[in-house]
């Protein structure tokens, strides 16, 4: 049967002509891809072939690449011929199919549109050690075409545990120098505008300019900032200067001493962790009124036996004089933190991959953290049901006076008191598991605020964040019967070291009242 339908099939004259069309397509397709292979290996010799060799220009053309002006001893003839591609390729002598050819998988991944968003972006990293190397890398990898690098420090021995590109031939290098030297013979398309200098106050509207190209006189505005500063001062200053300026922003909080990758994430600068940068950056933002709306990659890993500690640094290193090769100063004596050298590069590429999907609008929902989000909702959950029983027991047991009734406090709100505040742990005993939040004082009038008339009235608890404190559950209930439906005060069932220790919480949580 098989015999007679093949014969059938060939003396058909459509069935010809349908198997001639397939075969003449599939020829014309191995052709035009064959040409297409054959023009992009030409395409690929050429460029080998333009990249020049390191017999066409001396050691007075190093010293005249020199980005700094001046010459590098560092400098050797492969970083000449990187220079002058990158030269040629940043004046538009490079095939831009090359380019999208190396970039193809993002490309895929962030559709054309998107990639086209990322080449066009400028992003500032500030801070350019172990985060900001491995951020700053994996942008110019990507696609980003301007990239101002921000840093006064140079690579020193200890760098090159975590630097992204550093070599040993680079230490005594600016650190701004050396991402440049070593990204160029990579994304040689990439313009890197470096700035060998300490972010500071009166810099910002210097180190933070628009790019301007010449064509431009308006210059580009940062479509990113990156945070990747070890100092509490001016990672501050900087984190209110972009906030003030409406310039997208993203901070990375400490990667030493963390060890574990899973608890990495991203969350609001209002979200509580227990790494002491972020702790002590949130604490002095709020001060000036910022609390929420700067993404940060932080750590939620919490120390432990065995576990990597900074400490203090003891008396004997002192008396050593320099650390010529761990300062970053003359005469700067210097504490080493504990850091494990993957950990700034999983914080660095967290960050770049979070200015990514942001410049090119790819969907990014992050996971809460961990799951102190429900956390959070259960203590203000907490707070409700209270106020609804405190409020009840001043009118008399009226169950109709807390129907539609609100509380004036947020789960970032609950975030900064619980971790902040009373470390996640009760102010009576300092145990952490079955926690509440109910009032530390009985209030001496009506906590019920009423606005319009029914059926439109709203109805709110006036409890504000410096009259709550986290107890356990069992000690709640004491309180609660004692105090705010007693008629004790909490200086009858507390001793006085207790009540000066909640006290002394509260008025540090007043502080930050006007804030919310």
């Amino acid at each position: 049967m098989a015999s007679s339908f093949l014969e059938r099939a060939s003396s058909n004259s459509r069935v010809q002509l349908a198997a001639t069309a397939i075969v003449s397509g599939a020829v014309a397709a191995s052709a035009v891809l064959g040409y297409q292979r054959l023009r992009r290996e030409e395409r690929i010799h050429e460029l080998k072939d333009s990249i020049p060799s390191q017999d066409d220009e001396g050691e007075e053309a190093l010293r005249r690449l020199n980005s700094f002006g001046g010459s590098s001893s560092n400098a050797d003839k492969e970083d000449l011929r990187n220079e002058i591609l990158a030269r040629r390729a940043q004046a538009g002598d490079y095939d831009d199919e090359l380019i999208l050819e190396q970039l193809a998988r993002n490309r895929v991944f962030l559709t054309p549109a998107g990639l086209d968003k990322l080449r066009s972006a400028f992003v500032v990293v500030v801070g350019c050690g172990g985060v900001g190397s491995h951020c700053a890398a994996a942008l110019a990898r990507s696609g980003v075409s301007r990239i101002r690098l921000v840093d006064f420090d140079q690579v020193t021995l200890s760098s090159l545990n975590r630097h992204a590109v550093a070599t040993l031939a680079d230490v005594g290098i600016p650190k701004v120098q050396c991402l440049r030297r070593r990204l160029l013979a990579v994304v040689p398309w990439v313009r890197f505008d470096l700035r060998q200098e300490k972010y500071w106050d009166e810099a910002a509207d210097r180190l933070l300019e628009p790019w301007k190209d010449d064509d431009d006189d308006d210059g580009r505005k940062p479509d990113y900032v990156v945070d990747a500063i070890d100092n509490i001062d001016t990672k501050v200053s900087l984190l209110k200067y972009c906030h003030d300026h409406d310039l997208p922003v993203i901070s990375a909080m400490g990667a030493g001493c963390k060890s574990d990758p899973t608890r990495i994430i991203v969350g609001d600068i209002g979200t509580g962790t227990d790494d002491r940068l972020s702790r002590s950056t949130r604490r002095r933002l709020k001060l000036l009124g910022i609390t929420k709306g700067i993404p940060t990659v932080y750590s939620t890993e919490k120390t432990g036996e065995g576990k990597a500690e900074l400490l203090p640094l003891p008396e004997d290193e002192f008396q050593k004089g320099q650390v010529g090769d761990l300062g970053v100063l003359p005469d700067f004596r210097v504490r080493i933190l504990p850091v494990l050298g993957t950990m700034p590069a999983v914080f660095g590429y967290t960050v770049a991959n979070h200015v990514i999907l942001s410049i090119t609008g790819y969907p990014h929902d992050y996971l809460p953290a961990k799951g102190r989000e429900k956390v959070y909702e259960g203590l203000v959950a907490a707070v409700q049901g209270n106020e609804e029983k405190l409020l009840r027991y001043m009118t008399g047991g009226d169950p109709s006076i807390t129907v539609g009734l609100k509380v004036p406090v947020t789960t970032s709100d609950m975030a900064f008191l619980a971790e902040e505040i009373f470390k996640g742990q009760s102010a009576i005993t300092g145990l952490t598991t079955r926690l509440t939040v109910l009032r530390w004082r009985k209030p001496t009038a009506s906590t019920l605020v009423r606005i319009g008339e029914p059926p439109d009235e709203q109805k709110s608890s006036n409890v504000k964040l410096e009259d709550l404190v986290i107890m356990t559950k069992e000690e709640g209930l004491r309180h609660d019967k004692e105090v705010l439906r007693g008629d004790k005060r909490p200086e009858d069932l507390y001793d006085a070291k207790t009540v000066e220790k909640v006290e002394a919480l509260l008025r540090e949580t007043a502080k930050y009242e006007k804030y919310r």
